[in-house]
């Protein structure tokens, strides 16, 4: 029989439960990672927390006794948590390493594993593929009992929510937010985040923060097409004046304006940007993924903000944002990790920022995206995921490589790149990108224009040129 050979996407190993994503598969995993970890020294220390996904705490568990049994100690977490609250525990505890049972944003049929370095952020790209590596085909699946782990001291359980709770009431004044003139209304999709903003913002406007681990059979992404109840509650209730929606790991991050209109990660990054440095005076490099707007460059060359311009994977911010002083990292997908904080993408902590700067400064999200608009242009962003068979999606990306498509309808283009994906930039001024997903049948098609109609045009123009 064929062993299936694990390999870690863009953020962890993700696969669908009971196909690929089996208690047997995330024994090898943890496998791997306790070979990984003793062959660089004795005595390890892992965190390891779940999600809100089917399975979570028994495929937790699979890894904690995997590791217990390699001799490594582990910190495990009491209930679902959200993907930064084990990132910071790393950091915190003095851990080697974290595990998050989460496949973060993908569809409620698939749970996932990923893997957080001792600095508090994603695992470099490096260490995870010696961790592939090492990977066994087979593997002895202990079944110690948790109790018996607990009593012997090689497992304890940790109170995650509760450190992250208390590092977030260091960091802002929760007092000025529960007194803000601008309400605020919170989606958890079901997520892990649901009891952070409950606690620390009772007066919020609360929607899908109940335990569900069918999503309602939508998948966890923040992004407006599946945040359409937010949408609709922000346009409806005249005293709300921010929407904030995080995934199902609660490390991205979506917004709203006060008319219910989505304000998606491009203009979260140039809103953080521009507050962090014009309104807080602080500098720092900018770290963007290669399908963020080129829009960041422009206020960053006005702002004197030096930029780089990384594979997509927040992994390779986050290395860069361990080696040198950044002041933004962020991606297209709503994962966006700030100078302050620890290198990893955090929505809830992006949210509360960009709230704080609203109560602090008087301006509603409009105002502040027109503070934004004065440095840069107005500009429009959209995103098509095609569910294509791998072979039409495969054959796309040849042609895009190899020059077949000359321009996409009316829109021509005067540069191509291919960093990650192949992105054409279009002679008014905006750009599109092909992107083949990693890990499902997707092709990701993105646009940028200067208004919604004519993003609106271009994607429909893509899609009759590729298919």
């Amino acid at each position: 029989m064929q062993v299936e050979k694990i390999k870690f996407g863009t953020d962890g190993w993700r696969a669908i439960i009971a196909k690929e994503y089996t208690v047997y598969n995330v024994a090898r995993v943890a496998q791997g990672l306790a070979a990984w970890l003793n062959g660089k020294q004795q005595q390890n220390t892992v965190v390891i927390g779940h999600d809100c996904r089917f399975g979570g705490e028994m495929f937790a568990e699979t890894t904690a006794r995997v590791l217990c049994a390699s001799g490594i100690k582990v910190l495990l977490a009491k209930g679902f948590v959200s993907t930064p609250m084990v990132s910071m525990a790393v950091l915190k505890l003095n851990a080697q390493q974290g595990v998050v049972i989460t496949a973060s944003h993908n569809p409620v049929g698939y749970n996932g594993f990923k893997l957080k370095g001792p600095h508090g952020g994603p695992t470099s790209p490096s260490e995870i593929a010696e961790v592939e590596q090492l990977i066994p085909d087979t593997v002895a699946v202990p079944d110690t009992a948790i109790s018996e782990l607990l009593s012997s001291g090689q497992l304890e359980y940790v109170d995650l929510e509760t450190m992250y709770l208390d590092y977030l009431k260091e960091h802002f004044d929760f007092e000025l937010l529960n007194r803000s003139p601008y309400k605020l209304a919170y989606d958890a999709m079901f997520g892990a985040g649901q009891n952070v903003i409950r606690k620390l913002l009772p007066s919020a406007v609360l929607l899908h923060c109940d335990d569900n681990p069918g999503f309602h059979g939508q998948a966890p992404e923040p992004i407006d097409k599946n945040l359409k109840e937010l949408s609709a509650t922000m346009a409806g209730t005249p005293e709300l004046k921010i929407g904030l929606a995080t995934d199902g790991d609660a490390d991205r991050i979506g917004l709203y304006d006060e008319d219910g209109n989505f304000v998606d990660s491009h203009h979260v990054i140039l809103l953080l940007i521009n507050y962090l440095h014009k309104h807080k005076n602080l500098n720092g490099k900018v770290a963007i993924a290669f399908s963020v707007t080129d829009r960041v460059k422009k206020m960053c060359a006005a702002y004197n903000l030096p930029v780089t311009v990384t594979p997509i994977g927040f992994k390779y911010i986050s290395e860069i944002m361990t080696q040198e002083d950044v002041l933004v990292g962020g991606e297209e997908s709503g994962g966006i990790a700030v100078k302050g904080h620890i290198p990893e993408r955090d929505g809830i902590y992006d949210g509360l920022l960009i709230y704080d700067l609203m109560t602090r400064s008087g301006k509603t999200l409009k105002q502040l995206c027109d503070e934004v608009y004065a440095v840069v242009g107005t500009f429009c962003y959209d995103r098509l995921d095609l569910t294509i068979p791998n072979e039409l999606k495969e054959s796309i990306i040849r042609n895009a490589q190899d020059g077949v498509y000359g321009q996409f309808g009316k829109y021509t283009y005067n540069r191509v790149e291919n960093i990650d994906g192949i992105k054409y930039h279009l002679d008014n001024g905006g750009w599109l990108m092909l992107r083949a997903s990693g890990t499902e049948p997707l092709l990701r098609v993105y646009a940028e224009g200067n208004s919604k109609e004519e993003t609106a045009d271009i994607l429909a123009s893509i899609q009759q040129t590729i298919l």
